[in-house]
């Protein structure tokens, strides 16, 4: 589902103006691999991602947007980092600026497959050759990658 009913609402009332919302990105792990998705919206290669439901525990929304986007079951280990995205124009002009959790997820079950209408592929790289991808979302796997046990926190750039 791209835009989801709270933000809907949202937006009959305040038209495209910024909306500050929760995000997750799930990055999945199985071995050396890397699950990624190549998003619809715009033909790119990105980490799973997603907006959190309203009330949602931010872990249980990253193994969700996981499960909904590649139909595969993760166990999410560890928050990696937190930070926000830069202004994102959605295609029907939509501002939205999100902060970010990133998580570190395990591939528990499942085949990998476009389970969703956001995506056209999705598929498992090695993490050692990922695709072109927006600084942004390749600093997000990176902070997965690094291992660490604390959080990252990442500031804009000054």
């Amino acid at each position: 589902m791209p835009i989801p009913p709270f933000v809907a609402e949202l937006r009959a009332l305040v038209g495209t103006l910024e909306l500050w919302l929760p995000a997750v990105t799930a990055v999945v792990l199985r071995g050396d691999d890397v699950l990624l998705t190549r998003r619809a919206d715009n033909g790119e290669w990105a980490p799973i991602t997603g907006i959190l439901d309203p009330g949602e525990e931010p872990a249980v929304g990253a193994a969700r947007e996981a499960l909904e986007e590649t139909g595969v079951v993760v166990s999410v280990d560890r928050l990696a980092s937190v930070g926000s995205s830069p202004q994102v124009v959605h295609g029907n002009g939509d501002l939205g600026v999100y902060l970010d959790l990133t998580f570190a997820c395990t591939w528990v079950s499942g085949e990998a497959c476009v389970n969703d209408d956001e995506n056209v592929e999705v598929r498992w790289w090695p993490a050692d050759a990922l695709p072109p991808m927006s600084d942004w979302l390749r600093e997000r796997i990176d902070d997965v990658l690094a291992g660490e046990t604390a959080a990252r926190f990442r500031r804009p750039p000054s």
